[in-house]
């Protein structure tokens, strides 16, 4: 089993940050999205990056962004990938993607036709995440969806060929039985916290379960 893309997201601060960058995370996820309780300033972002130089890869997290939105963040940050968390089309995907060339993932909100939006996307998205459908929020709400419906999106990502990540109440004492159904990725969020601030010995857990998972495969 090859190593699974580990995302922890939501980082809002340096001490976040520096938890988080100090893990054996593949990659590190910023919500640009205003309004919501883990935003993050562009230029805040860009500062801590700097500061630690984390050797994960950088997220930017968006809920359907103007161009010109996509553009200030990356004039701060180097960001690897762009999260779509909104109801963006393939049209915008495309755009996004001749616009700034950067690798783009679409959030799939799961549902009875979670299956048929990873098929308009096919061969325009670059990965997807598959998260809970809450009434009202995009993203962050820390509530688990049905995991038995994982295996019917990891047959259309493996057709696709692009790596589909599971979010939505990912915690230390379940990520285990997620890794048993073996997604090519992780996606925590408030998994991975204390009092809303990253905390490490959660990390460590969650680290430790990955760790194991790919041991017990390998």
């Amino acid at each position: 089993m090859k190593e699974p893309i580990v995302k922890l997201c939501g980082n809002r601060s340096l001490s976040d940050v520096t938890k988080t960058s100090s893990s054996n995370a593949t990659h590190l996820g910023f919500i640009f999205v205003k309004k919501t309780k883990r935003y993050v300033r562009p230029e805040q972002v860009g500062r801590w990056v700097k500061k630690l130089r984390p050797s994960q890869k950088l997220v930017g997290v968006f809920v359907n962004p103007s161009i010109e939105e996509i553009e200030e963040v990356l004039h701060f940050v180097k960001l690897d990938v762009i999260q779509l968390h909104g109801n963006e089309k393939v049209s915008d995907l495309l755009k996004i993607k001749e616009a700034f060339g950067l690798p783009v993932w679409k959030v799939i909100h799961h549902q009875k036709n979670g299956p048929e939006q990873m098929d308009l996307f096919q061969g325009v998205a670059d990965g997807y995440v598959i998260d809970s459908k809450v009434k009202g929020a995009h993203g962050g709400t820390g509530v688990k969806f049905d995991w038995d419906a994982i295996p019917s999106y990891k047959e259309l990502a493996y057709q696709q060929e692009v790596p589909f990540i599971i979010a939505g109440g990912v915690k230390p004492d379940n990520v285990g039985e997620l890794l048993d159904y073996a997604p090519d990725g992780i996606d925590l969020s408030s998994g991975a916290e204390r009092n809303e601030q990253k905390d490490i010995h959660k990390i460590q857990a969650i680290m430790k379960e990955v760790e194991r998972s790919v041991a017990s495969i390998s």
